[in-house]
């Protein structure tokens, strides 16, 4: 099966049957390709995609999180990079800008695959059984885990915190998306400095913090993550975008300064 994506991204696969854009010139030894649409802007694109392989004749299928698919088990590699695991879909939480607990429903593990790169939108929220399989399964990997699915700082709890300390993660993120999260986010951040997870000379602990959503202001916006660089989590600003990708440029061009660690961390020390 060929795999046909609209851009490429860290998280595209590689390999001999995945094609970023249309086909190629000599013909593939398929019939069969799977085009893979993440956000509802590229949506255009991968339609124009669509007919485009199927003018080469090919039997082409549409789908991903921005045509609502559920999602069943998660096999590696197929469309994400190797590496990137998924060990559960959904979310309990019904937050007004996600769209996950719509599109996948309440949360549901899913069998453990192999990985290192946690995407799942809510692991916490598993229960304490298949967190604790997802992290034996991540202290056997070559890599060092990164959680950059987020995690929900209201549900950590301090066996999480003993766990992280002995996985050694590459990177741990949170989420700073409403008034609720701050709290849960200042105790996190106290529970993670006194295992040292936290530290000065790191990007280890990050926090995305949602910004330019309706009636949000770039000075509302850069209190909340100036609190978050305050805590000594490196906070990562996640531009609000509606159903059709558009965006003001002024919150993109302040969303960009708040986007790399090293200008980010700058900022505490001017």
């Amino acid at each position: 099966m060929i795999r046909v994506f609209p851009r490429r991204t860290t998280a595209t696969p590689i390999g001999d049957n995945v094609f970023v854009g249309g086909p190629p010139l000599f013909p593939v030894q398929t019939d069969m390709v799977a085009i893979s649409c993440t956000f509802t802007w590229d949506k255009p694109e991968c339609e124009r995609l669509q007919k485009e392989w199927r003018d080469q004749g090919y039997r082409v299928t549409i789908g991903g999180p921005a045509y609502d698919n559920r999602g069943e088990d998660f096999i590696p590699g197929q469309f994400l990079k190797e590496g990137y695991v998924i060990t559960s879909r959904g979310c309990n939480n019904k937050c007004w800008f996600c769209s996950a607990w719509r599109r996948e429903g309440p949360i549901r593990e899913l069998p453990i695959t192999q990985g290192w790169n946690v995407l799942d939108s809510n692991l916490l929220q598993c229960k304490y059984e298949h967190v604790l399989k997802v992290f034996k399964m991540l202290a056997k990997q070559k890599q060092k885990p990164a959680f950059t699915g987020g995690l929900e700082a209201a549900k950590l709890r301090d066996w999480h915190v003993d766990a992280l300390t002995e996985l050694k993660p590459k990177s741990v993120y949170f989420a700073y998306d409403t008034p609720d999260d701050y709290e849960p986010l200042q105790v996190a951040s106290r529970k993670l400095n006194e295992a040292g997870i936290v530290k000065k000379t790191s990007h280890v602990v990050m926090c995305y913090v949602l910004i330019g959503y309706p009636r949000d202001t770039i000075a509302q916006a850069e209190k909340r993550l100036k609190d978050v660089l305050s805590m000594g989590i490196t906070p990562m600003a996640m531009l609000y975008r509606d159903q059709t990708g558009k965006f003001d440029y002024e919150w993109r061009r302040f969303q960009r300064t708040w986007a790399r660690p090293c200008m980010i961390h700058s900022k505490k020390m001017a």
